[in-house]
C-alpha cells in the first residue's frame, strides 16, 4: 500500500510540474507577443513617416535621368519608398506570426533594408534646394529609432527568455509535445 501511495505522489508531482512548466512556456510566449506588439507600433511609425514625407518627384521618378543631383535624390526617395512598402508587407506578415523564426528573420532583413535606404538618402550631397532630408524629418526618424531600439531590445530579451525555456530539459519535452518553436530575434 505504501508503494502505491508513493507512485500516486510521484504522478501528482509530475503532473503539477508539467502544468507549471507548460504555464511558464505559455506565459513566456505571451510576453514575447506583447513585446512584439510594442515593437510593431514603433515599426509602423517608420512606415508612416516615409509615406507622409515622400516628395512628389519620388513617386513619379522613372529613372531616365540618373546622374543628376536632383534625380539622385528622387531615386533615393523612390528607393526609400520601395523599402518602406516591403517593410510594411513584412510587418503585416509578422503581425500574423510574430514569433515565427523565418517571418521575423524576413522582417529583420526588411528593417535593415529600410534603414540602409534611409542612410543612402541621408548621405546624399546637398543640391541647390538644400539637403535631401530636412532637419525636422531627420529628428523625427531619430526619435522613432530611439523608441524602436528600446522596444526591439525588450522583444529580443523576451525571445531569448522564451528560447531558453523551450530548450531546457525537461521542459523541452513539453515544448516538443505542444509545438513550441524557437523564435528569432529582430
Amino acid at each position: 500500500m505504501s508503494d502505491s501511495v508513493l507512485v500516486w505522489i510521484a504522478i501528482a508531482v509530475f503532473l503539477f510540474w508539467a502544468m507549471g512548466a507548460y504555464n511558464r512556456l505559455v506565459r513566456l510566449r505571451s510576453q514575447g507577443l506583447v513585446a512584439f506588439a510594442a515593437l510593431e507600433g514603433s515599426f509602423k511609425q517608420y512606415v508612416s513617416l516615409v509615406k507622409e514625407n515622400i516628395p512628389h518627384t519620388a513617386e513619379v521618378h522613372d529613372g531616365d535621368d540618373a546622374g543628376h543631383g536632383h534625380d539622385n535624390s528622387s531615386a533615393a526617395w523612390a528607393g526609400l519608398a520601395a523599402a518602406a512598402e516591403q517593410f510594411n508587407a513584412s510587418l503585416k506578415v509578422a503581425h500574423a506570426h510574430p514569433l515565427n523564426g523565418p517571418t521575423t528573420s524576413a522582417l529583420k532583413t526588411a528593417f535593415e533594408t529600410l534603414c540602409l535606404s534611409w542612410s543612402r538618402l541621408q548621405h546624399l550631397p546637398p543640391d541647390l534646394a538644400g539637403s535631401a532630408l530636412p532637419a525636422t524629418l531627420q529628428s523625427q526618424w531619430e526619435h522613432i529609432a530611439f523608441q524602436t531600439e528600446i522596444a526591439r531590445t525588450e522583444f529580443n530579451r523576451m525571445v531569448a527568455n522564451y528560447n531558453d525555456a523551450i530548450s531546457q530539459f525537461p521542459a523541452l519535452l513539453l515544448a516538443w509535445m505542444f509545438g513550441f518553436k524557437p523564435a528569432q530575434p529582430i
